[in-house]
């Protein structure tokens, strides 16, 4: 692997890790970073899905015992068990409505300028709640959540399928407006992260299969290792963050990013079409 292709891998592995649980989505970055690093096509698609089994391994490690407890606990203790079903309930909506649209949505909005008006519309939405007076708290703690409350939140999980929008972001929002404190919606999003993104990880990698090749083993570990220490970081990070802060600061990040991609296109200064 030469010097150039390990700085690709490095840099898309610590946007994916950094990105992946922050309400400002992954894929959105993910798209725009492969543009400006000549990293597309069939290969490149495998990669950045792949990558994503790191950040998921991040939250593996950070809860590892909770995750065992939930799992370990599953035949004896019904506080467990609900946990688990819910993340199984959670996951249906996108994992279902992935399989049928999925492959329309990569083919006609997975590019820069539809991610940057999701960033932008995204950051809008944000703004908005978080200045809402009136919400209501019902939920404190993931424990507490029903299968309802799950659905709930899966189903605004499904919104993510737009690439720009931000899985983590909207869970998070999503729970918050259902009743979901802060906490408790940013904790209910790294775990359900973990059946989402495995799923539709692994899926890729299989359908993607044929196209890989021992060689590409060095540059696919750099990128996976990347975004596993970049992921820890943002996943401690946050959880300090919302203790004592709201979403208002990501909001603003959105809308300024994905403002600055459609400025830079409208004034002819990068040229955001497919290499």
């Amino acid at each position: 692997m030469d010097t150039v292709s390990f700085f690709k891998a490095v840099a898309l592995g610590v946007v994916e890790g950094l990105t992946e649980f922050l309400p400002i989505s992954s894929t959105g970055h993910l798209i725009i970073a492969e543009h400006l690093l000549f990293f597309q096509g069939e290969k490149a698609k495998v990669f950045t899905t792949f990558i994503q089994l790191g950040a998921i391994l991040a939250v593996c490690w950070e809860y590892r015992l909770r995750l065992i407890r939930a799992f370990t606990g599953i035949p004896s203790d019904r506080g467990q068990l609900r946990f688990v079903v819910n993340l199984g309930v959670a996951f249906l909506p996108a994992g279902i409505l992935g399989l049928i649209f999925g492959k329309h949505v990569k083919q006609y909005l997975f590019h820069p300028l539809p991610v940057a008006s999701a960033f932008i519309l995204g950051g809008i939405v944000i703004l908005w709640l978080e200045r809402r007076k009136t919400r209501k708290v019902y939920i404190q703690h993931v424990d507490d959540l029903r299968i309802r409350d799950a659905l709930l939140v899966g189903f605004a999980q499904a919104l993510a399928l737009f690439p720009g929008t931000s899985r983590s972001g909207a869970t998070i929002i999503g729970g918050m407006f259902f009743g979901l404190s802060r906490q408790a919606a940013t904790e209910f999003s790294f775990f359900l992260a973990l059946p989402t993104l495995s799923a539709a990880a692994l899926y890729d990698l299989w359908k993607q299969r044929d196209i890989l090749t021992s060689a590409d083993l060095p540059f696919f570990a750099v990128g996976f290792l990347a975004a596993f220490g970049s992921a820890i970081l943002a996943v401690r990070g946050l959880i300090r963050y919302v203790a004592h802060h709201d979403f208002s600061v990501f909001a603003w990040y959105r809308i300024v990013f994905g403002g600055l991609v459609l400025v830079s296109a409208w004034m002819g200064w990068i040229s955001w079409t497919a290499h």
